[in-house]
């Protein structure tokens, strides 16, 4: 099963809206690290001109010293400071050479300093941003979005980002003194020379600009490829036990080498085009070295033997000069050729900040208004106000539920029903607002939620799901997440309550009990428990079940539904429960099909308006016989309406 990365590209739409990502990145994190950068950049100019000092003055010394051909002279220093016999003045160049050395070793360090600090101190702040906006994000941007592809943005993009900002930048700024320097001072020895050296700046300019356009859209496929790679791993390590009990190891081994071979393409055909680049920039290097040497030495050899220069050339180029021409030529045509070193981290880093860019500008469907206010909670009303909803964009999105009205009095426990598929849980999400409605209104004690803080709203919520999900860590960490100042005994409370304590005591370390990689130590049961007790101890004003009781046998279900009674008497909760027995009580059952409500009223009163509640609890109590053909036949549709929907997210997720 292949992978098509122009379809699955999931932030192509988004990125194609990003202007200048790297000038963003700069004017929006690099102020409040210029410090960092000028420190850096300072040190870089220093450090390479005290690295060229030494060949400068083996040039002095050749000539003046070894072959007294000109005057020992040094530019910025006092000739009356400078020694006349010929070792005063060896001596005189080693401790320059000396200073140069240890003053220019100060330097690079200031320099790795001031780079490193100012490429991690952007890379921790890019990283916390983004994530920062990518968990503000609603539920439906995460529906059609793959963990690893997520992942990858965090992680391989922000370190990209962080490998330009330090290594890229580092080696610009220290290449661009260089170079600059170096052509400075051959230009002053000898320009005629100097040209021959230069000639090849042009034609190397060339070649990395048709480097640049070859590699940039390869850099991007590659990005797309990996982010698709780690989702199909994360999916496959994340579903190991499925994997094993379908005895599915080798159609995932299948879909993993699909994906894999995805990525080498996009990469090999990146490195392929890189692998050209560099060599040939060494080539066109040597070709500058070459001409420089015969050149140079030619010129040397005839002015001795002649007083001319050879061919076209005129002046005198001396044995000193020409030495330091090789040795500052070999320092200048090879940063050249590290341009297109510094220009490759740019178009990997330039393609993941926009990636990056691409997640932190998708807007949210959920925006808190401006002048929300903190929500309190009184008596805990809950209105839903001919409420519409659908996932998708627009008026035209279909609708998931529709016309949903009804009242909570305070303190009231209310059940929602329904088969498979007929919106229970979206309603319940609506509440939580983990979507926004489309139409009509939702208040909590007369105040649209839409007006009050999403924080202050969800802190007065607890919600339990049939998806339970557990953290990394301990079962006492797990039980107070959210309720971070809880004490040892509300924690163990709240535990009883949830009747966990029993067994949470006969774990390994009790509370302090590693529950694994999303609780897998635990079963499934016990993972419902606890996370019935972080409910528990958050003690909201309004509590949301979501077939909390679903993975725990009917004895367990029983205990628990005893503290629950006790914890739902003064509060408003709404229940959501296919096992119609633990609802049977509920002051008020609200029943659903197919996103509407078709049914509302006591337990006693809905079996005697034999309509589909007391069908539903028919199936439940054995009595199937006597079910009419006609529920039997729309029970079915439905069902398989559910499986084509669950067979449609699965091929969207391949």
């Amino acid at each position: 099963m292949s992978v098509d990365l122009d379809e699955e590209e999931v932030f192509d739409d988004v990125r194609d809206r990003v202007d200048r990502p790297m000038r963003r990145l700069f004017a929006e994190y690099g102020r409040d690290n210029l410090p960092q950068f000028v420190v850096g950049l300072i040190s870089s100019v220093f450090a390479r001109v005290l690295d060229l000092l030494p060949p400068l003055l083996l040039t002095l010394a050749i000539d003046a010293t070894f072959r007294d051909t000109t005057s020992y002279s040094i530019p910025l220093v006092p000739d009356a400071w400078l020694p006349t016999e010929a070792t005063g003045q060896i001596w005189f160049t080693v401790g320059l050479i000396a200073a140069a050395f240890s003053i220019g070793a100060a330097f690079h360090w200031t320099r790795n300093w001031g780079w490193n600090s100012f490429a991690q101190n952007i890379q921790h702040d890019v990283r916390t941003d983004t994530y920062d906006k990518m968990q503000r994000l609603n539920m439906d941007f995460f529906s059609d979005k793959q963990t690893g592809e997520l992942m990858s943005i965090l992680s391989n993009d922000v370190n990209r980002l962080e490998r330009f900002l330090n290594d890229g930048m580092n080696s610009f700024f220290r290449l661009s003194v260089m170079v600059v320097a170096i052509a400075g001072i051959l230009l002053y020895w000898n320009w005629q020379l100097a040209l021959v050296t230069l000639v090849i700046v042009p034609m190397i300019a060339f070649f990395t600009y048709k480097f640049v356009k070859t590699i940039q859209p390869q850099y991007a496929e590659v990005r797309s490829s990996v982010g698709q790679l780690n989702s199909r791993l994360e999916n496959n390590l994340g579903g190991v036990q499925v994997i094993k009990t379908a005895n599915t190891e080798s159609f995932e081994s299948d879909r993993v080498d699909d994906v894999s071979e995805d990525y080498f393409d996009a990469n090999w055909a990146a490195i392929n085009t890189r692998i050209k680049f560099f060599p040939g920039l060494r080539l066109l290097s040597g070709i500058g070295f070459v001409a420089t040497f015969l050149i140079g030495g030619v010129w040397v050899v005839t002015y001795e033997a002649t007083g001319a220069a050879p061919w076209f050339f005129t002046g005198e180029l001396s044995v000193g000069q020409f030495v330091g021409f090789i040795l500052l030529s070999q320092r200048f045509i090879w940063p050249m050729a590290q341009f297109g070193q510094i220009i490759n981290m740019y178009q990997r880093a330039h393609a993941s900040s926009e990636r990056i860019f691409g997640l932190m500008d998708t807007p949210s469907r959920i925006v808190e208004d401006p002048d929300a206010e903190e929500l309190v909670v009184e008596d805990g009303h809950v209105a839903f106000d001919d409420v519409r909803f659908g996932y998708g964009d627009g008026p035209d999105a279909e609708a998931i539920v529709d016309d949903i009205t009804f009242d909570v009095e305070g303190g009231e426990t209310v059940a929602l029903v329904g088969p498979t598929g007929a919106g229970k849980s979206t309603v319940m999400k609506l509440l939580l607002r983990m979507y926004d409605v489309d139409e009509g209104a939702i208040t909590i004690d007369g105040t649209d939620l839409r007006e009050a803080t999403i924080p202050s709203l969800r802190q007065a919520l607890g919600y339990v799901s049939q998806e339970t999900f557990l953290f990394y860590g301990t079962v006492q960490e797990n039980i107070e997440y959210g309720t971070f100042d809880a004490d040892r005994e509300d924690i163990v409370e709240a535990a009883k309550m949830a009747e966990a304590h029993q067994f949470i005591q006969n774990l390994p370390d009790g509370y302090d009990t590693k529950v694994g990689e999303r609780g897998v130590k635990l079963s499934g049961g016990q993972r419902q428990r606890i996370a019935l007790a972080r409910a528990i101890l958050k003690d909201p004003d309004i509590l949301v079940l979501d077939e909390a009781t679903s993975d725990v046998d009917t004895e367990t279900e029983m205990l628990i539904q005893r503290s629950l009674d006790k914890l739902t008497a003064d509060r408003t909760t709404f229940a959501i429960a296919h096992r119609l027995s633990t609802i049977k009580d509920a002051d008020k059952i609200v029943v659903l099909e197919d996103g509407a409500i078709v049914e509302r009223g006591s337990h006693e009163e809905l079996l005697a308006e034999d309509g589909l509640y007391a069908k539903l609890w028919a199936v439940q109590a054995g009595e199937i016989d006597e079910l009419p053909e006609e529920f039997v036949e729309r029970a079915a549709r439905r069902r398989s309406q559910v499986d084509a929907d669950a067979e449609v997210e699965a091929s969207d997720d391949d």
